[in-house]
């Protein structure tokens, strides 16, 4: 690989976008490209699971109980996956650096989504899937960091709405995909994964490490703290807060994320539809919630500016409850949820933006991919266990009472955020 490009003194703060230099433009850039791909990758499968699963099982029905268990697994697997990226990858980049652990995150994701192609067997997909996640989940972590290290402090509600539509955008592109190769098989679909491997040579010319993390290893304790230190001392309570809020809103989140295409896919006036036709639907519903998210992000970049991060939090959460709750209160038609409902709950995701920003500034800086990472994506675990369990609570392909039931996990979120602690985030906002 190319010469790592040299160290950047630390830039002044900047005003306006003319202001940036190139090395925050370069990390800006890199750090969106990552997510968007992130988004492109983590999504190819929640658009094809059920068809490809059943391909895999040699099963005829979707629906049968069989397909729903082990899609359930495969994603189960790929959320564990993420939280131990999250983990992994968040410490490597407090060790060796942002950059060079971006590169690697990116590498991984891409190449074993590449290799879900190949599967033959569901748990080859489960292994393929689980790897895979091990890079998108390190990817939040290490490319959330740089730029909160290398971006204008007092801009970071924005940058956590156009990091987090870079997310967006990656899933749009995986609808896309799913809705021109809607007439091939389920797997065709995932050689679009491999792309983003192209983007590591890219950066690991152009993007340097953060001038913050050289100061913090050039001081006179250059050794990372160790990852115990998360629940000692004054930290321990903060991480603690993080964990209950990530574990509880990425597991609504998550179980609504997959289980929303189920449900479509069984409703009455939907099952009885050529193949085709049911996989554009779920297409372009999940394309449809997602546009809809990305006009959340920025939403919630404003609440966080004008009433700080941890009130914007809880506004968000509150909002994503509700809506749940509307929403699968009672039977509704694939018309009302694809066009209305489901969209409106996506809307309210955009406080996962919030997350990029308001997370790696409360850990010191040489445990900070380390804590952030950790804490964020051990939601995932939580999600995981959670996406099982309501697949299991089903009956048949009517997944209503189970989306309705999620809500209150969205609640929970909503009432422990006020007690997380004061941090830079709310004083810039």
């Amino acid at each position: 690989m190319a010469t790592q490009a040299p160290t950047p003194l630390p830039p002044a703060e900047a005003r306006s976008l003319r202001d940036l230099s190139p090395t925050q433009w370069k990390s800006g850039i890199a750090a969106w490209l990552g997510w968007l791909f992130d988004g492109l990758d983590m999504h190819l499968y929640t658009l094809v699971a059920a068809p490809f699963v059943a391909q895999l099982l040699m099963v005829a029905s979707t629906a049968s109980d069989e397909v729903k268990e082990k899609s359930s697994w495969i994603q189960a697997a790929f959320l564990i996956g993420w939280a131990l990226g999250g983990a992994f990858f968040g410490r490597l980049g407090d060790i060796i650096g942002r950059s060079r652990a971006l590169s690697l995150t990116i590498l991984t994701y891409a190449l074993f989504t590449g290799l879900s192609f190949f599967a033959t067997q569901w748990w080859h997909l489960l292994i393929f899937r689980f790897v895979a996640a091990l890079g998108i989940g390190g990817e939040w972590a290490v490319g959330s960091t740089l730029l909160s290290e290398t971006w204008p402090k007092r801009w970071r509600p924005w940058i956590a709405a156009v990091l987090q539509t870079g997310v967006n955008l990656g899933v749009l592109l995986a609808c896309l995909t799913g809705y021109v190769l809607s007439d091939t098989e389920p797997r065709y679909v995932f050689l679009v994964g491999i792309v983003p491997a192209i983007l590591v040579f890219w950066i690991r010319r152009h993007v340097p490490e953060p001038a913050e993390w050289h100061a913090a290893k050039a001081s006179g304790n250059s050794k990372a703290p160790p990852v115990l230190d998360l629940f000692r001392g004054k930290i321990a309570r903060t991480t603690i807060l993080t964990l209950i809020v990530c574990a509880s809103s990425l597991s609504a989140w998550w179980a609504f994320m997959f289980w929303h295409a189920q449900h479509l896919r069984h409703l009455p006036e939907v099952a009885t539809l050529a193949t085709p036709d049911i996989n554009r639907l779920v297409s372009t519903t999940f394309a449809t919630v997602i546009g809809v998210s990305i006009v959340g992000n920025f939403f919630s970049g404003w609440l966080a500016r004008r009433v700080g991060f941890r009130n914007a939090l809880v506004i968000m959460f509150l909002g994503m409850a509700v809506t749940l709750w509307a929403a699968f209160a009672v039977d509704r038609s694939a018309v009302s949820l694809s066009r209305f409902w489901m969209p409106a709950v996506g809307f309210w995701s955009g406080v996962f933006g919030l997350f990029t920003m308001f997370l790696p500034p409360l850990f010191p800086t040489l445990l900070r991919t380390t804590g952030a990472g950790f804490c964020y994506n051990f939601g995932r675990i939580a999600a995981a266990a959670g996406t099982v369990f309501s697949g299991a609570l089903t009956a048949g392909g009517n997944f209503r009472q189970t989306l309705f039931a999620i809500g209150f996990l969205a609640l929970i979120a909503g009432l422990t955020a006020p007690l997380m602690p004061a941090h830079p985030p709310d004083s810039e906002s």
